[in-house]
C-alpha cells in the first residue's frame, strides 16, 4: 500500500526553495517586489494562489520566469482537482474514442 502524501504548494516552493536559501524574509520579498505582506504570507501558507501579476514579480526577483511560478501553481490545483474529481470523473464520463467504437458497432 503506498501513502498518498498531499500535494506541495507553490508556497512551499518559494519558502523552501527561495526565501530560506537566499536568505531573506518574507517581509523583505514583500518590499522588494512591491507587494503586501499578507500576500506573501498567504502564498508561503497556502491560503492564496499566485496570479499572474505574482508570477511576474517573483519572476523578475528571483531571475525565473512568469511560467515557472503559473506551473507551480496550476500543477498544484491540477493535483487537488484529481484528488478530489478524478474518481468520479473516470467513473461517468467515456472517451469520445469508446462512444464512436460502440456507434460503429451497432
Amino acid at each position: 500500500m503506498t501513502t498518498k502524501f498531499p500535494p506541495i504548494t507553490p508556497g512551499d516552493i518559494l519558502l523552501e526553495e527561495f526565501i530560506k536559501p537566499f536568505g531573506i524574509s518574507q517581509n523583505q520579498l514583500a518590499k522588494d517586489i512591491h507587494v503586501p505582506i499578507t500576500q506573501i504570507n498567504a502564498i508561503v501558507n497556502g491560503k492564496k494562489t499566485i496570479t499572474t501579476d505574482t508570477a511576474l514579480r517573483l519572476a523578475r526577483y528571483f531571475g525565473t520566469t512568469p511560467h515557472f511560478w503559473l506551473n507551480l501553481q496550476q500543477h498544484y490545483e491540477l493535483e487537488l482537482a484529481e484528488a478530489t474529481l478524478g474518481d468520479q470523473i473516470l467513473k461517468t464520463i467515456k472517451p469520445l474514442a469508446s462512444i464512436a467504437a460502440n456507434d460503429h458497432e451497432g
